[in-house]
């Protein structure tokens, strides 16, 4: 069994309906809520692949798992999974339809390391600049990292922007050692 054509099929199928709906915002944050379930609480898996849990108890935990207030259509897209006994690929199909939802929306993911917390002001900085050289929507992660001593690390989509001190010692440390 192809888990890859099963998810993307679903997820397609979902995204439809959800934007026919216009629910794919709301949809989408719930898709992320539910895949980041799985990561967070690794025993979720074992237990929605559990045969002697009945259908009903899957239903109420993967829908706990998804967040609080959850569309309609998130609840029959569930129901509709558990029916078909697809459970086992539920984790696959959420992260497909965030994947299809960020090419449709044309949403990238960015991601922002600094040595020590930065401002509101100049993390919008980057998001303007990144969405301005994209021409799109910027999904922004900021990490602060003591390591880089200093300066940033700025990533994404397949570009990588390495302003660190760290990055910059190593450097110079390479061109001595030469």
């Amino acid at each position: 069994m192809d888990f890859g054509v099963i998810s993307v099929r679903y997820a397609r199928a979902l995204l439809k309906s959800a934007t026919d709906q216009k629910l794919e915002d709301q949809v989408y944050q719930e898709m992320q809520t539910l895949a980041k379930s799985f990561i967070d609480v690794p025993a979720l898996r074992q237990t929605i692949d559990n045969p002697m849990l009945s259908k009903d108890k899957k239903q109420e935990l993967l829908e706990t798992a998804a967040g609080q207030k959850l569309s309609p259509l998130t609840k029959g897209f569930i129901a509709l999974v558990l029916k078909e006994d697809r459970e086992n690929v539920i984790q696959f199909m959420a992260n497909s339809y965030v994947t299809l939802y960020r090419k449709q929306k044309n949403v990238i993911r960015g991601k922002l390391t600094t040595a020590a917390r930065v401002s509101p002001a100049t993390e919008q900085k980057m998001r303007q600049m990144v969405e301005s050289k994209t021409q799109g929507t910027v999904e922004f992660e900021t990490e602060v990292n003591p390591d880089i001593i200093g300066g940033f690390i700025l990533e994404y989509d397949t570009y990588r922007m390495d302003a660190s001190v760290k990055s910059k010692l190593n450097n110079i440390l390479q061109t001595l050692k030469k």
